[in-house]
């Protein structure tokens, strides 16, 4: 019997040496619309962060740790948001929050992880707001940040467009009824109002609307020589198929949700020509995006992504996050917040190299145009719509 008692002993022993030895992953939370009328954005960010996630795994993780990714859809819905963020940082103990794709469920859901003092990374929502929502001296830290391109930025952009380039002046704009929509209103009336000018038609609709005639109708009585939009896919194409149907065409220029895959594929060739500021093209004209993308093709399967820039800042969000627990050497939240306001390394993205993109006072790694260019949908492609901006584009990285 001693022989068998002794071999129990030993594989006991080991068992619990191997579960005493196991190495803890480092939770990190994803949250997004993976289903729904925004999941075009939702995946492609979802994926972006997971390749991101793949590329630090395979070369040893983080502090000796893999990385483990815990991901929710929020369906869009703010109600859901605000649930899910409960659940990552109560149940599943995440140390951080990347993604958050709708503005309404921004501003619902990253309360609770400021709250918390769990940082969070807005890869694609834009509403302006949103890093600006707990600010001192009511909040003595804020723990939101975010590397997408804000609204206030991307409407001056879309204003300039029509305005200074294509030298337009009556102009109507069409929002939805989300946070999204009506709080990209606000951003486009303070930048017409930058160039002495009002909308002549200011159109509302909501979310799953087949049907803008009426609207349409309105801004073309109205004089209207181009249309600005602050919406998603779905409405949109109903949009730029409603000026087919009633004989009507001009300029329509709206903020970067235009790269939605569900526009351009409901639109058809109704999308031809719409134009959109953009952090970045699917376009391979520098060897780390053109790396960016083979690995995207080669791991999803695909050959264009869904919506370009939301991959390309959902895996710049984790590489910035990578790079705080790094220079922090711990995962602790506060720790974590004050690693990003004052990253020491140069982090090589897709859409930038960020060189210090934090500070205390702003959390925003893009708050000027630099970043950003106007694309324009050619052949149910979003392509760079100058040259210039091509240019410009490829030489500053």
């Amino acid at each position: 019997m001693q022989p068998f008692l002794s071999i129990a002993l030993w594989t006991l022993l080991a068992t619990t040496a191997g579960h005493a030895g196991a190495i803890e992953p480092i939770k990190i939370g994803v949250s997004g619309p993976f289903t729904g009328g925004s999941n075009p954005m939702g995946i492609a960010m979802r994926d972006g962060i997971r390749l991101a996630v793949q590329e630090i795994n395979d070369a040893g993780g983080i502090l000796g740790r893999p990385l483990k990714l815990i991901e929710r859809d929020d369906e869009a819905r703010p109600e859901r948001g605000a649930q899910v963020a409960q659940e990552m940082i109560s149940q599943e103990k995440v140390i951080a929050g990347l993604g958050i794709v709708n503005t309404g469920v921004a501003l619902a859901s990253q309360r609770f992880y400021q709250q918390a003092h769990v940082p969070m990374i807005t890869s694609v929502a834009t509403g302006s707001i949103i890093t600006k929502q707990f600010l001192p001296p009511q909040y003595p830290d804020n723990y939101i940040f975010r590397v997408s391109a804000p609204d206030s930025i991307q409407a001056a952009m879309i204003v300039e467009e029509v305005v200074l380039r294509q030298r337009l002046r009556k102009l109507a704009i069409f929002h939805d009824s989300t946070n999204y929509g009506q709080l990209g209103r606000e951003d486009l009336e303070r930048a017409m109002e930058q160039h002495n000018i009002r909308p002549v038609a200011v159109e509302r609709f909501n979310i799953r609307d087949v049907d803008m005639t009426p609207q349409l109708a309105r801004a073309r009585a109205a004089g209207a020589e181009a249309i600005l939009t602050y919406g998603l896919g779905p409405e949109l194409a109903q949009i730029a198929n409603g000026m087919v149907r009633i004989g009507w065409k001009v300029p329509m220029v709206g903020s970067w949700a235009m790269a939605m895959s569900n526009f351009i594929d409901n639109a058809g060739p109704n999308a031809e020509g719409a134009r959109m500021p953009q952090t970045f093209i699917q376009e391979g004209n520098t060897p780390r995006r053109k790396a960016f993308l083979e690995s995207y093709r080669k791991r999803f399967g695909v050959e264009r992504i869904p919506v370009p820039p939301a991959a390309a800042q959902g895996y710049d969000s984790m590489l910035l996050l990578a790079s705080a627990i790094r220079q922090a050497r711990s995962t602790d939240g506060p720790r974590l917040r004050e690693a990003l306001e004052s990253l020491k390394e140069r982090v090589e993205g897709i859409v930038m190299l960020y060189d210090r993109p934090f500070s205390r006072t702003d959390h925003e790694a893009i708050d000027s145009p630099k970043a950003t260019v106007i694309g324009e949908i050619r052949n149910r492609q979003v392509v760079f719509a100058y040259d210039a901006d091509r240019r410009r584009d490829a030489q500053s990285r």
